[in-house]
């Protein structure tokens, strides 16, 4: 570790620090001027790739799969199971998926590590306590019965809008997962699986334990499993023409937003099911559609130096190349500022101002203009990504070059406000919350409503670029974040571990917003931060803070990510010369590795809260140099104020 003190000609130290870090940064820069970092989800989706293959039949990589094999059996909890997260409890499904693709693999069920998993399995219930997508999986193999899966008709596209249970009420992701799987579910082919690998070993005897629904209601959770039941009954009366028709419309879905080689909806899930649709359809393999839509999976596996491999939920170019940029702009000079340059100009071609995405069945009369999370996906730009991206054009010294891109992503962002004020990721007013209790979502991730931390980053933009506070949508978002803010001063973070992320994003965005620094929201949350902070001198928070019975912060050991997350929140605010900055300041240097950069295992990053998370590689790489960056530049300036949205 390189470690150096504040005392000692503290801003000296700090210059050589961050120079370290844009050093390292830019050595793994693209020719092309954009970043990419791996994007790590747990053992589930590796687990997946191995089924997707044996499932499709196709001829077996026997070092492939032996990389993949070292790759699940490194994560293996102390607990027998595989968790979630780093370090995380054992879950149940994530398991199944992992100990099944190891026995596809090739690992006989006696070896130590198969009997603590297949021991943890059947103490928790067994195969049949596992959630939903787990079971279609062993379903899609013969592995498990098709009765323990939810019925969701085909004709389920067919309904017209003001349907209760609709597509387009949904989030972005289960539109994309779910109307493949529709006509997955009912067709139920059954895997080509040559080795004919089962997992019977993994059903316990008597009734399973039942899988704990989050955001549930009484009467609509039962209204819907009655639902579910007359479903089952009546499946095999729907008409054949009708289901052709509902057939053809689900594939006409997929087809449409193919996505090149980066595929249905940019996600692994929705991938992979589009693949196994076209499959069970009788698609050739060399058909144009199945062909790159089996391309598009290939390009999320990731190769690892230490001879493992794995498989990524997505890939995150745009977001790690806006984020990186902001950090360079913020280091300044010739270099960092070069760097920012080629990145913006990478970025710049990828707005997405031609296609009317889903997001328009919503909001019809608002003209395209946002950014994707991915290299490509047209049809799902997001809030979060297009508000970084702005910002980052607006504060960079060549600005007048992206000025129509900053108008079309402010007025595409505007478009989108929620009528509560607030953003969610993709969609407006994506509040369905009835939706949460259908059998088919035990995951309670099936909407995409506002959330404080993508309102902040929105808030951000808009005040940047100049939006006057005194604007209508402007009071709705800030009225928004007000009534968010949690009794002990902090917000929830959807898409980051957890309310030091949610407390970062916000205020940031009250500081964009001019909202007095002294003010009782803005006290109480500064007031919060420097609380929690651990005795190194840095931020941690886990994962289990997304628990639905949370109490309040719990202690957890310090990550680089989330320590730079909680400084620039609080220096955002005014703080910058308390103790407690300077503390997580001297954390970040003497956490600095001799590469320049930061080591981080834990995972800030959020998929689902409580089903799914993500290590971010770059997290802990741009981060901390931003955050030591605008300390020196704090510390050198006289008004220390924070001049930009993040």
């Amino acid at each position: 570790m390189h470690s150096s003190s504040l005392a000692d000609d503290p801003l000296t130290c700090l210059d050589e620090a961050v120079d370290r870090a844009v050093a390292a940064l830019g050595q793994v820069q693209r020719e092309d001027g954009h970043w990419v970092f791996e994007l790590e989800a747990d053992a589930t989706i590796p687990a997946e790739y191995v089924l997707l293959k044996h499932y499709l039949g196709e001829p077996r990589d026997l070092p492939r799969e032996a990389a993949i094999g070292r790759y699940l059996r490194r994560i293996q909890g102390s607990h027998g199971g595989w968790p979630l997260f780093h370090g995380g409890a054992f879950d149940i499904s994530a398991t199944i998926k992992a100990y099944y693709a190891l026995k596809i693999i090739g690992d006989t069920i006696d070896l130590p590590h198969m009997a603590r998993a297949r021991a943890a399995i059947l103490a928790a219930g067994g195969a049949a306590a596992s959630n939903v997508f787990t079971r279609i999986q062993l379903a899609l193999f013969g592995a498990g019965p098709w009765s323990a899966v939810p019925t969701m008709p085909t004709e389920l596209i067919l309904l017209p809008r003001w349907f209760p249970v609709h597509l387009s009420k949904m989030a972005y992701w289960a539109r994309t997962v779910i109307v493949p799987l529709l006509v997955l579910t009912n067709q139920r082919p059954v895997a080509r699986n040559p080795l004919g690998v089962k997992v019977d070993e993994l059903y316990a005897p008597g009734r399973a334990k039942p899988v704990v629904q989050a955001k549930t209601k009484f009467l609509w959770k039962h209204g819907f499993a009655a639902l579910d039941g007359v479903l089952k009954a009546v499946d095999p009366l729907w008409p054949a023409a009708l289901r052709k028709r509902a057939t053809a419309a689900c594939v006409d879905f997929v087809t449409e937003r193919l996505n090149g080689e980066d595929g249905l909806g940019a996600i692994y899930p929705a991938m992979a099911n589009s693949v196994m649709m076209f499959d069970c359809l009788g698609y050739p393999e060399d058909h144009p559609h199945r062909a790159i839509a089996r391309q598009s999976v290939e390009k999320l596996v990731a190769l690892r130096e230490d001879g493992e491999i794995y498989c990524q939920p997505c890939v995150s170019p745009v977001w790690d190349t806006a984020l990186t940029a902001h950090a360079m702009l913020e280091v300044g000079g010739e270099e960092a500022e070069r760097r920012a340059e080629a990145a913006l100009a990478w970025l710049k071609p990828r707005q997405v101002l031609d296609v009317k995405g889903d997001w328009a069945e919503q909001r019809p009369d608002v003209r395209p203009g946002g950014w994707a999370f991915q290299y490509n996906n047209a049809h799902y730009p997001d809030l979060d990504d297009t508000a970084v991206v702005v910002m980052a054009m607006d504060r960079a010294k060549n600005s007048a070059d992206y000025e129509q891109a900053i108008a079309r992503g402010a007025e595409w962002t505007v478009g989108l406000q929620s009528r509560n004020g607030g953003w969610g990721a993709f969609d407006a007013d994506n509040t369905h919350d009835y939706l949460n209790n259908i059998p088919f979502a035990d995951h309670g991730a099936l909407l995409d409503p506002p959330t404080a931390d993508v309102s902040a980053r929105c808030v951000s933009m808009l005040a940047q670029i100049g939006e006057p506070l005194t604007s209508p949508r402007m009071k709705a978002a800030l009225a928004y974040l007000e009534a968010e803010q949690e009794p002990d001063g902090s917000w929830f973070g959807r898409w980051g571990v957890n309310y030091i992320y949610g407390t970062w994003s916000v205020l940031c965005a009250l500081n964009a917003a001019k909202i007095d620094p002294a003010g009782p929201m803005v006290r109480k949350a500064a007031a919060w931060l420097i609380a929690i902070q651990n005795a190194d001198g840095g931020w941690g928070e886990d994962c289990e803070s997304y628990a639905l019975d949370y109490k309040g912060y719990t202690p957890a050991p310090s990550t680089a990510s989330q320590t730079a997350w909680a400084l620039l929140g609080l220096m955002a605010v005014g703080v910058t010369g308390h103790p407690a900055v300077a503390r997580g300041i001297a954390y970040l240097q003497d956490t600095q590795t001799d590469d320049g950069l930061w080591e981080q295992e834990h995972y800030t990053g959020g998929g689902f809260p409580r089903v799914f998370y993500l290590r971010y590689h770059g997290y802990p790489k741009f981060f901390p140099m931003w955050a030591l960056a605008r300390y020196r530049n704090l510390m050198r300036s006289n008004a220390r104020e924070v001049a930009w949205g993040m």
